[in-house]
This record gives C-alpha cells, sequence and structure tokens, in this order.
C-alpha cells in the first residue's frame, strides 16, 4: 500500500493516490477515487461518487458526498458543508445527485456552505461562513450569505487620483499599467459652474476608432458582468455616472482598476480578460468597442484564455 491510513480510519476504497494520507476516524467509502498526495483529515466522510485530484487537503469535519468533484489542489477548510440536493426528503432521492466541482488552486474557507450544481473556479477563495449559492468566477473572492464578490485574487487596486477643479482644463494623459498592453487615460475635463464637460478624440486620447458602442447600466450592485476576453475587438470603458471596478488580466498579470468620474477610462486591448463588478447603484458604464458585435470573438472559459494566451507566448 503506497499511500497512509490511521490504524483508526476506515478506508475502504483501493484507489487512493500515492503519499496520501487518511487520519483517524476518515471514513472513505469503495468507489471514491483519491488523488496522490492529499491529506485526509479526522471524521471526514467521503461518499462513492466523489473524484478527488492530487495534493487537495480535507480539514477536520468535512463530509463529501456523492457528486463532488475536486480537482488538484485544492484546500478544503474545516467543517465545510458540500450539498447535493437542492429538496431533499427523507427516504426521497433525485434521479442524479447535483454535480458540483472546486476547480484546481481553490480554497474553501472554514464552515462555508457550498449548494449542489455549481463550479468554483480555478484559484477562487471562499471565505469562512460564507453560503454559495451560485458559481464563483476563477480567481474571485466571495464572503457573506449568500456569497458576493469581493475581489479578485492578486488584483492589486488602482484608484485614478481626482482631477483639481481649480487646474481648469486639464490635458490628456496615458499611464501604463502592470497588465500588459492595459493604460489607463486621462481625458480632457472642463470643470464649470454651469455644468462640467470631459472630451476624448478617436485615435488621439482614445486608441482606436470605434465600430460600435454599448451602454451598462441599472446592474445590481451584486451582479458581476464581463468575465470574458476578445480575440480581435479592443475596448476603452469610461464611468460616466457612479463608479464600478473593473480587473483586467493578460494570464499572467491581474490589476483591478476603479473608475469613478467621465474625465478616466480604461484601455484593453484584444486578448486581455475582463471583468466589471461593484457598480454603483447609479453607475452608467460607456464601452466603445473596435469592432461589430461577433460572438465568435468571444472568449468566455478563462482556462481556454490561458491556454491560447500561452500558445501565443509559445509563438512568439
Amino acid at each position: 500500500m503506497d499511500h497512509f491510513a490511521h490504524p483508526n480510519a476506515l478506508c475502504e476504497s483501493s484507489q487512493i493516490g500515492a503519499g496520501t494520507r487518511v487520519w483517524a476516524f476518515a471514513h472513505v467509502l469503495p468507489q471514491a477515487r483519491i488523488g496522490g498526495e492529499c491529506n485526509i483529515c479526522d471524521h471526514v466522510f467521503i461518499e462513492n461518487d466523489v473524484v478527488i485530484g492530487d495534493r487537495v487537503t480535507i480539514k477536520c469535519g468535512v463530509q463529501v458526498w456523492d457528486g463532488v468533484r475536486i480537482e488538484d489542489d485544492v484546500f478544503v477548510g474545516p467543517n465545510v458543508t458540500f450539498t447535493n440536493d437542492l429538496f431533499p426528503r427523507s427516504k426521497q432521492y433525485p434521479e442524479a445527485f447535483g454535480r458540483t466541482t472546486i476547480q484546481s488552486g481553490a480554497s474553501l474557507g472554514a464552515n462555508s456552505t457550498i449548494l449542489p450544481g455549481i463550479t468554483v473556479g480555478r484559484n477562487a477563495m471562499v471565505g469562512a461562513g460564507a453560503v454559495v449559492t451560485r458559481s464563483v468566477p476563477p480567481n474571485a473572492i466571495v464572503v457573506g450569505n449568500p456569497a458576493r464578490i469581493t475581489g479578485y485574487v492578486d488584483a492589486a487596486a488602482r484608484t485614478v487620483a481626482a482631477s483639481d477643479p481649480q487646474q481648469g482644463i486639464r490635458a490628456p494623459g496615458v499611464t501604463s499599467t502592470s497588465v500588459r498592453g492595459v493604460t489607463l487615460h486621462t481625458l480632457r475635463a472642463v470643470p464649470d459652474m454651469r455644468g462640467s464637460l470631459s472630451v476624448g478624440e478617436f485615435e488621439r486620447e482614445i486608441p482606436f476608432k470605434p465600430a460600435r458602442y454599448f451602454i451598462v447600466y441599472d446592474v445590481p450592485t451584486a451582479e458581476t458582468r464581463g468575465e470574458h476576453a476578445h480575440h480581435k475587438c479592443h475596448q476603452f470603458l469610461v464611468a460616466v455616472k457612479g463608479e464600478v471596478s473593473v480587473v483586467a488580466d493578460d494570464g499572467l498579470k491581474r490589476e483591478e482598476f476603479k473608475l469613478d468620474k467621465p474625465s478616466v477610462g480604461i484601455y484593453l486591448p484584444a486578448m486581455t480578460w475582463g471583468i466589471q463588478y461593484r457598480y454603483s447603484a447609479d453607475a452608467v458604464l460607456l464601452v466603445f468597442a473596435s469592432d461589430y458585435y461577433d460572438g465568435a470573438d468571444y472568449i468566455r472559459d478563462h482556462a481556454e484564455f490561458l491556454r491560447l494566451k500561452l500558445g501565443d507566448a509559445n509563438r512568439a
């Protein structure tokens, strides 16, 4: 036997990888599959239709029910509660249990509750005690009941400094960021007691000539938009009212920006993963796009985005 099972563990499965440790009073049912170098702590119960990847840590007091899939390098904190039936009744069983997937690198905080049929994305962080009722995007940090996105892993926040109203017309400027190709643009602003004005010229302050625009408004503050990249389309975003947080991701670096004035815009080149969230109740987001709408231009899966970026890097 190339794994360790404590004498007080009941380990019925023969599908356990090398280097895995199953500690006292844990119970693993016969059909469960567990990868290598995992740590299954005291008082963990693992049902039959469960697949666990490599290097997974499951802390004490966790029950992993039928239908749960846990990928590589996941941390499951103490007393995390998985569920697999939205309408449970005693002695009544669904035709199939809900499939819950915890993708690689994610962490589930102590006492969090994970409802059935959802996916917790790659490297996401679920806060202690959170009740997760919907799928969590890759790299998102969620807390609360019901869980809400409060940030993104490794996305340092940046707020553009407010302009000085005494300066009058402010000269445009471009600020580089840590995300490849993404730039912050200070547009010309003219404060006036009769009403202020902000202006930008295409192919000058705004780096391209747009083929279309769209406006996002009346977004419930709990919602996250974007969550995609484009093969060819470039975008320029301005919060013409209220505030919106934008996360830009080039596959290696990730940074968060707060747009909170109509004289500031952010340029997102093609092959940049973009997310917009933390909309204020009055937020109005104006987006200029370099191309007409084309559904085939969208990349909606972050893992696919990373795969394509890696391919681009290898060809470079």
